[in-house]
């Protein structure tokens, strides 16, 4: 079992990840692409991902990437490293910065197969080459496997999101965590992972970063290492709207008949609603034309907008959500 220790000063300090965190669901989608208990609904996923990466050649590369990653027991922390913004970018450069005593800490814990002995040692020395083709490996294998459904993975996160955040806002962190039985035990200051080997983490006054992971399907996960930034990674519910084997072929039909930029900024309105800004960040478009099709669609009756502060907040009516989900 996993038990976290919260004092006073950690409970003010949770916090719930702005996003998805691309290197978690990075690992946590190799896991799926072995299949394994209660992944049935990302079987069309799993079909196609394999598919892509055989047609990129990656089959040697992931050799490695793939050994590094168990879907039980230990994986290295370095993986994971938690950038502000969690931009798999940046994640990536930092993986690349790791210290060489944590890289060779971290893979002396792993009993490694001896085909990959040769590229874990050259890792653990702190290659740049290396650890530039691990880094290349992984950009490589997001394109193909996570790229491609990220909207829909940004929408069920945030669909998990802004149920985290209501329930604090009626009954504080305590019951937002408590919220998230019957992965996680939680009652005076300690939190309960029963179904996680065993393990305990001393917050100290360090507080805990929640991340909801799209491509989780068993318990929640930690890092090894207590020293290392403390967060913990649950699984989202898996709305049958919201799986990657359906999504595209909605929003291939959907872009039809709206334009594929509208049909883009509804599954980014998906939630508890998005700023203007936000949604131009999300799409790819600048915050003047998100704007301008925003407009479009409230015009439509597809979006609602109200005024907060000095942003305008955009929401999916009755009517774009019906779009939006049986389209």
């Amino acid at each position: 079992m996993l038990r976290i220790y919260f004092t006073s000063a950690d409970i003010a300090r949770v916090r719930l990840a702005p996003t998805a965190d691309p290197l978690w669901e990075t690992i946590l989608s190799i896991h799926m692409l072995r299949g394994q208990r209660g992944d049935l609904l990302f079987t069309e996923w799993r079909r196609t991902t394999a598919g892509a990466l055989r047609e990129a050649g990656l089959g040697p590369a992931m050799g490695l990437l793939s050994s590094l990653t168990p879907t039980m027991g230990y994986f290295p922390d370095f993986l994971n490293p938690i950038v502000p913004g969690h931009r798999l970018e940046d994640g990536l450069e930092r993986m690349r910065s790791t210290p060489v005593a944590v890289l060779d800490r971290d893979l002396r814990r792993m009993g490694l197969p001896e085909h990959v002995q040769a590229g874990v040692r050259r890792i653990a020395e702190g290659s740049p080459a290396a650890l530039r083709s691990l880094t290349d490996t992984i950009l490589s294998y997001y394109q193909r496997a996570i790229e491609p459904h990220r909207r829909v993975v940004e929408a069920a996160v945030e669909h998990d999101r802004s149920v985290r955040i209501r329930t604090m806002a009626d009954g504080g962190v305590a019951r937002m965590l408590d919220g998230l039985r019957p992965m996680i035990e939680y009652s005076d200051g300690e939190l309960r992972v029963p179904s996680h080997p065993d393990q305990e983490i001393h917050l100290g006054g360090r507080g805990l970063l929640l991340i909801p992971a799209y491509f989780g399907v068993n318990h929640p996960m930690t890092m090894f290492e207590e020293s290392a930034d403390p967060v913990l990674v649950y699984p989202v519910e898996r709305r049958f709207d919201l799986l990657p084997d359906t999504a595209s072929e909605r929003r291939s039909g959907l872009a039809a008949l709206i334009g594929q930029t509208r049909a883009s900024l509804l599954y980014a309105t998906a939630g508890d609603g998005r700023s203007t800004t936000d949604l131009a960040r999300r799409v790819g478009i600048s915050v003047a034309s998100a704007s301008e099709q925003t407009s479009v669609l409230r015009e439509a009756g597809l979006l609602t907008s109200r005024r907060d502060g000095n942003r305008m907040v955009h929401q999916l009516t009755a009517l774009g959500e019906a779009l939006l989900y049986r389209s």
